[in-house]
């Protein structure tokens, strides 16, 4: 294939394969969370870890590591300890992480124009240095996510019980945000800091359309992240289009199809549930479960 030919088309796909499948693999667990947008705040606070790279001369990619793990245990600090106001601390830090990054690659070269492949996402800017980064904590986000899915799985469905049963809680709920920190950094290059959230949550969103068990919601998720990004990055090069946006939207028209698939399903089993019950009242009741973070284990 010609597309094949191209050592940097070579490094995209490869990033595009782990950013498909480390995106969905830490966003099922913030979905459970309630946390969907979280991704996105870690997202502007990452952008000044950028700017800091372009400042200094040094890996943007490893610098933005650094400043989004910083920033992911503030926000996780600022849930325990300051639950009346954390709202307002937590826009601050997002909004001033989005206009330090600003500020400092303006310092660095002048103008802002570097900072737009890490916004967005670029294929032809994945040097080789940078997917060696994005595969080492590509890894370590499988790692976590994968071996410890019980565990946070169990954090993320319920706390209180999680504790009851003596789960380090407030650790575990560190790991998500840190993991969630690093994934961020995986993302960037391919799909970028404004968009990398939707990658996060949508493809899970998408699975939920088709199952309630917690392993088949994480394989499938994982699935259409694979296929999306390497959808994306494929069409991108082809058609001269931003990557981070055509995988975005190619993710969202992958929610809409299951939605639509699995809707007449949903009303065959409400129909099936009602016929057997005699209550037709229950017939809403799956079609709202398909709609919901799974609850299964």
């Amino acid at each position: 294939m010609e597309i094949l030919s191209y050592d940097f088309m070579r490094r995209a796909l490869l990033a595009a394969v782990l950013v498909g499948i480390t995106a969905p693999a830490i966003g099922i667990y913030l979905v459970q969370r309630r946390q969907a947008l979280l991704g996105d705040g870690i997202g502007h606070v990452a952008m000044t870890g950028v700017g800091l790279g372009f400042l200094t001369n040094s890996s943007p990619i490893w610098m933005a590591t650094v400043v989004s793990v910083l920033g992911a245990v503030a926000m996780e600090l600022i849930r325990w300890f300051s639950r009346t106001r954390g709202d307002i601390a937590l826009a601050m830090l997002f909004y001033g992480g989005m206009a330090g990054g600003v500020m400092l690659t303006s310092l660095a070269d002048g103008s802002t124009g570097n900072l737009h492949s890490y916004l967005f996402g670029s294929l032809a800017t994945v040097a080789p240095e940078d997917v060696w980064a994005i595969s080492l904590l590509a890894a370590f986000v499988v790692l976590v996510t994968v071996g410890l899915r019980r565990q946070l799985f169990a954090v993320s469905q319920d706390e209180e019980f999680a504790r009851v049963t003596g789960l380090p809680v407030r650790m575990l709920n560190l790991l998500v945000a840190v993991t969630a920190a690093l994934t961020v950094s995986v993302a960037m290059r391919v799909v970028g800091l404004l968009l990398v959230s939707a990658l996060m949550v949508v493809p899970v969103a998408a699975a939920q359309q088709l199952t309630r068990s917690f392993k088949a919601t994480f394989v499938i998720a994982v699935a259409i992240g694979v296929a999306v990004t390497l959808g994306g990055t494929v069409t991108s090069y082809y058609q001269d289009v931003p990557p981070g946006a055509t995988i975005v939207l190619f993710t969202i028209a992958a929610f809409i199809a299951l939605t639509l698939a699995a809707t007449p399903l949903a009303r065959r089993r409400a129909r099936a549930a009602a016929a057997g019950s005699g209550d037709p009242a229950e017939c809403t009741i799956p079609g709202q479960q398909a709609s919901t973070a799974p609850v299964q284990g």
